[in-house]
């Protein structure tokens, strides 16, 4: 086992349980139902199924990134322990979280001079992001250094393709991720469009498609056209969904149909409360890996 702690924020969206099993550490985010603070805690306060639904009922939702302060409560007792860290922040093209943990970096780095904390950008998000963790924790088992993680992070992060649809656009155009004009068309029309990650780590538009059936078959195709070995690919492939699990499933399927050496290994996650607090519920993204992000 390396000497170093791997550790991600919540919005990696994966389970408590698969972060235990993985020994991937993670601090969390906030976020508000209402007046009321939550800490993300991947869903144990409170069920994603409960938070969606209060969503639907109109109940007005915001986030609260991790601080400097957190990260220093949380990493002080593991320096002390004796282990370095490398921290994966959610991607800086949509939170600030990445520079919280650098402020943290430059103060516990002056306070245990012996040790080392290494803070890298994900660029990704939601179970995106969390495929990038679990990429990560194969190479720390395998015994690679924390410095040696760190590079190949920061060289492969943008292998990590991440493709999103909705079928509510709502809570996109109240979080300024599509326009309103775009958002009422989309109602109106019944247009979902597709979206991605660009190399910036930000959430950009690039399809307009009509109909949840089209756009489906669209996240699928798209798969087969930038997966690492098109239809022959066998990499991990993760599925997260915003309420709406048979959404997911469709994907799923029609994933494994296009893919063959995908049957039965594509995994579905919930989205988190702090992503899903943006894009509300409707929202069905899918992660692989493949071509590098360029633009």
């Amino acid at each position: 086992m390396q000497n170093y702690i791997l550790c991600c924020g919540s919005t990696a969206d994966l389970s408590a349980a698969r972060l235990k099993e993985r020994k991937i550490e993670y601090v969390p985010f906030h976020f508000f139902l209402d007046d009321q603070e939550y800490t993300d805690d991947l869903g144990q306060t409170i069920s994603y199924p409960d938070f969606y639904a209060a969503m639907a009922r109109g109940a007005m939702t915001k986030t609260s990134q991790t601080n400097a302060d957190e990260f220093e409560k949380a990493f002080t007792p593991w320096l002390k322990e004796g282990y370095d860290i490398v921290y994966v922040a959610l991607s800086s093209g949509i939170s600030g979280v990445y520079n919280s943990a650098l402020i943290a970096k430059k103060t516990l780095e002056e306070a245990f001079p012996d040790r080392k904390v290494y803070v890298v950008d994900s660029l990704g998000a939601s179970s995106g992001y969390g495929l990038f963790m679990e990429e990560l924790a194969d190479l720390r088992d395998a015994g690679i250094s924390a410095a040696e993680l760190v590079e190949w992070a920061k060289q492969n992060r943008l292998r990590v393709n991440h493709w999103f649809f909705s079928t509510d656009l709502t809570f996109y155009v109240r979080g300024g991720r599509i326009s309103k004009a775009m958002g009422w068309f989309g109602t109106i029309f019944h247009i979902c469009p597709l979206l991605n990650m660009d190399n910036l780590g930000r959430l950009i538009p690039r399809r307009k498609i009509r109909t949840k059936a089209k756009v489906v078959q669209e996240i699928a195709s798209t798969m087969v056209e930038y997966a690492d070995n098109g239809a022959e690919y066998n990499g991990r492939c993760y599925i997260s969904h915003a309420a709406c699990y048979s959404d997911a499933l469709a994907v799923k399927t029609l994933v494994e149909e296009k893919i063959p050496a995908l049957k039965d290994k594509v995994q579905i996650f919930d989205v988190g409360t702090t992503i899903g607090a943006h894009t509300g519920p409707g929202t069905v993204a899918l992660f692989f890996l493949g071509k590098e992000r360029v633009d």
